[in-house]
């Protein structure tokens, strides 16, 4: 019978395997008092830790968990969330690397598996290759391989389809871009129920910004509102200083800047709550620049 092993004994095996000190395996991925504690399985290392790992170690990431795991699910899932943090840090050249480890690999061989890394793929060929018209035709061949007529479209659809928006705004499409964004909220309104609330949450954003590009100020500042709305309706953060954001720069086009500035400010204040100097103060330079035109 094959035994289950845990992550600090994989780890630890394969660095003495390879003659890796703690210092050099540590190297640009986690402290050495870190890798003592994951390899004492005393804490855990975070999935993209994990992945950094594999590449040093010259092991594929689904190595951990074929000796920890009894079944691919944990597998597969560990990559999605890989390929969601990455994007959340837009990080593409990590996705895309991602992707083309796991092409031939036949876990993913399930529609919705697939699915989901064509869905990426595309994104990486847009921002990495800057071929537009490509991306786009991956987006779509990835709606299809579920949902070939492009009619009632699940969540997952949905989200490739505000992929696609997003892209169209990019390339300042922005009206077919409102168009496409329209359309996934509509859909996403005839949904019995919403799996995940950031997917809309998304789709709002991405109109309100689009909106604000044309100069539909008040249209913008609608779904904006309701952005904000929404995350106190379903105890997110997500997207919360962004909303705030977009809502005070519309006020302030629309000549109303004490209250557009406080909107903005309390994004900045939300932001240093969060630790995020960087965007805080570049929102501060925005907003500078807004009451200053």
């Amino acid at each position: 019978m094959l035994s289950v092993l845990g992550y600090g004994e994989i780890l630890h095996d394969l660095r003495i395997y390879k003659k890796l000190s703690i210092k050099e395996l540590a190297e640009g991925i986690c402290t050495e008092e870190e890798l003592i504690q994951f390899e004492r399985e005393k804490q855990y290392p975070r999935i993209d830790q994990l992945h950094n790992f594999a590449i040093k170690l010259n092991v594929d990431l689904s190595y951990f968990y074929a000796l920890t795991s009894k079944t691919p699910h944990n597998y597969t899932t560990a990559v999605f969330n890989l390929i969601n943090k990455y994007k959340r840090e837009r990080n593409y050249h990590a996705i895309h690397h991602i992707i083309k480890m796991e092409e031939g690999n036949p876990l993913f061989n399930d529609t919705s598996l697939k699915q989901y890394l064509v869905w990426h793929q595309g994104i990486c060929i847009y921002y990495l290759e800057n071929n537009f018209n490509q991306a786009i035709e991956i987006l779509y061949s990835a709606i299809d391989l579920t949902n070939p007529s492009r009619k009632n479209l699940t969540e997952r659809e949905i989200e490739i389809l505000t992929s696609i928006a997003i892209l169209n705004s990019d390339e300042k499409n922005f009206r077919h871009s409102i168009t496409l964004l329209v359309e996934a909220l509509t859909n996403l309104d005839r949904l019995p129920t919403i799996i995940d609330p950031r997917s809309k949450l998304r789709v709002m954003f991405a109109l309100s910004q689009a909106l604000t590009y044309i100069g539909e100020f008040k249209e913008s500042l609608k779904y904006s509102k309701k952005g904000i709305e929404h995350c106190i309706q379903y105890e997110t953060l997500f997207l919360f200083s962004e909303f705030h954001y977009q809502t005070g720069e519309n006020y302030i086009e629309l000549g109303e800047k004490e209250l557009g500035t406080n909107y903005i400010k309390t994004s900045i204040n939300f932001l240093r709550t969060q630790n995020n100097e960087f965007l805080a103060n570049y929102i501060e330079q925005e907003l500078e620049k807004l009451l200053n035109k």
